[in-house]
Formats: C-alpha cells, structure tokens, sequence
C-alpha cells in the first residue's frame, strides 16, 4: 500500500468519524444513514482535498502536544538535565541557554552530530553544552562510555574533551587497547583510564543517565534538550540554530 493511500484511508477515516459525531449519524434511521453516507462519499470524491486539510490539521494539533508534552518533561527534569554534578560541561559554562545531548559512541548519526554540535557552539557564545553518556547500542558503547566517564573523573575535562572528540571520529570495533591508544593520544593516562573504568560510581553514572532518558522519553541517539526544547534525531547546526534562537528569545 503506497504512502498517499495509507493517508488518504485514515484522513477518510478521521474525516468520517468527525461528521459521524456532528451530525448524530447513532441517532438517524437505517435508511436516513445510508443516504447520508452517500452524500459524503460524494461529496469527498468532489472534494478530496478536504482530506488533506483534515490530515494537515491533526499533524498540527499532534505537533503542538508532542510540544507541550516536551516542554512538561523538560521542567520536571530540568535540574538534572542541566547540572547533575558529574556530565561534561563544554561550550561556555556560564551561557544562559544550555543545550544537553544524549549519545552513543557507537552511533553513526552522533558521529554525524557531532561536527554540527561544534560549528552550533563556535557561532554562538552563549550556550552551554552538557554531555550525556547514553549508552545504548551494545557493549562496545558500554564500554567506551565507561572509559570515557573514567577519563572525566579522574582526569579532567581537558583530557575528556581531546578524548571525546577522538572517540567520536573513531571507526571500527573498540576494546580496551584501542582505548587505550585514543586516551593516550588526548594526552591522557592509560593505566589510571583503565583503573577505574569498573568503578562502581561510573556505572551508577550510566544508570542514571539511562533512568533519565526513560524520563524524558528518550529511546534513541542523538537526542538533545535545546533550552526547553526537545530535537530527537540528528540535525544540522544550522537547524539546531533555529532552537538555539527561540531559547534566546525567551531569555
């Protein structure tokens, strides 16, 4: 079944069920029904797109309460969205709009992301990017999210940055030498990385940020929180701009 007639059948759908329940079609006569059902049907095969602006005005309204629905969630978990006292803050971390973004170093369309997050920061000066290692896509991300948590923890956000950027231009399999290479090169300690990736805090670190998603109804990567906004999926900077400016805008 192509696309068009998928949404042609439910618009006819939609369509009918609210005449139905305008007109009080439970209330007529077997055969006043009929004839009203004729007069619709010919009246949509007049005018078929009628139909479309149904289906365009449901988008809309479904839309704006996915919206709403988002701006709720975002409040209700704000606090620790923004400032949990242990994800990466990069970007300027006094800017007044904070972008969050949740990512999966597995994940081909955060390595996409990931270029685009830069440019979004470099143009504007006042947002402040939190990191949230979400690791979804198997052990491979299990385990980089637990080396790169450890680089955070022990060895400070310079070195997590260099290390993080590395990782995210990473292709192929990873296990711990590869890992060991990357941390190395962002000028970082390999046997104290190594050391504490079994921490029982960093798995503590990836639960929580995994009960958080589930919160914020967050199934995939990338995923960001644009000031009070949600964009779910990758997106280019310049679209990420338009989000950036409507936070700014509410400032």
């Amino acid at each position: 079944m192509s696309v068009l007639k998928t949404i042609l059948i439910a618009g006819i759908a939609l369509f009918g069920a609210t005449i139905t329940q305008a007109a009080g079609l439970e209330n007529m006569t077997d055969a006043e029904r009929e004839v009203f059902r004729a007069e619709v049907r010919e009246y949509l095969l007049d005018n078929p797109e009628v139909i479309l602006e149904a289906i365009e005005v449901l988008e809309q309204r479904q839309a704006q309460s996915e919206a709403q629905s988002d701006l709720e969630l975002v409040r209700e978990n704000f606090d620790e969205l923004t400032r949990d006292g242990y994800s990466w803050v990069g970007g300027n971390p006094d800017g007044p709009i904070t972008i969050v973004e949740f990512s999966d170093y597995r994940c081909t369309f955060c390595k996409r992301a990931h270029p685009e997050v830069a440019a979004l920061l470099a143009a504007n000066d006042d947002v402040r990017f939190v990191m949230k290692e979400f690791p979804i896509l198997g052990a491979d991300s299990t385990l980089s999210s637990k080396a790169a948590i450890s680089v955070l923890t022990k060895q400070g956000n310079d070195v997590y940055e260099a290390f993080h950027n590395l990782l995210m231009s990473h292709n192929g399999a990873v296990n711990v030498k590869t890992l060991s290479r990357l941390v190395v090169k962002a000028g970082g300690d390999a046997d104290l990385m190594v050391a504490h990736m079994d921490d029982p805090l960093i798995e503590q670190i990836i639960a929580k940020n995994r009960a958080l998603a589930v919160r914020m109804k967050i199934s995939g990567t990338p995923s960001f929180v644009i000031g009070t906004e949600m964009l779910r999926g990758f997106a280019p900077a310049a679209t990420m701009q338009g989000f950036v400016d409507r936070a700014r805008a509410q400032l």
